[in-house]
């Protein structure tokens, strides 16, 4: 991965399911989590990415790899790419602290998205620029 973000979760009891592991439903809410932190990172937030454009995310994807516990550290890496006119793709690895083996991957596909016209528009030119410079 080039241009990565880190950030951390650790995995609480709402995050178990039946099985005693991860629910399969939640690593989109730790992709959330990280996408969130990645944008306050970058001085923005999902209603604001310059411009007064929001985001919306229109597709997604995981890959479990192995099972996660009750109380474990993980370390989400979250790369930019594929960034052109409306939309962009940010690329997931989500490591367990403790081993360091990579435990899910995934992705998300955004728009840039104009909540008070309701319609997709163009990515701000100033989040271009600094998702560009992520990896500086």
């Amino acid at each position: 991965m080039n241009k990565v973000f880190s950030s951390t979760y650790t995995v609480t009891i709402g995050d178990i399911n039946y099985g005693g592991h991860l629910g399969n439903e939640r690593a989109l809410l730790i992709f959330q989590d990280a996408r969130i932190r990645l944008l306050e990172h970058l001085g923005f937030a999902e209603r604001n990415i310059g411009e007064g454009v929001g985001i919306v995310v229109v597709e997604s994807g995981c890959s479990y790899l192995r099972q996660v516990f009750l109380h474990e550290e993980l370390e989400i890496q979250v790369e930019v790419e594929k960034m052109a006119g409306k939309k962009f793709t940010l690329r997931y690895a989500v490591f367990r602290g403790d081993d360091k083996e990579k435990v899910i991957t995934g992705f998300t596909v955004i728009l840039a998205y104009n909540y008070s016209l309701h319609k997709v528009v163009q990515l701000p030119g100033e989040f271009i620029q600094k998702c560009a410079g992520l990896g500086a």
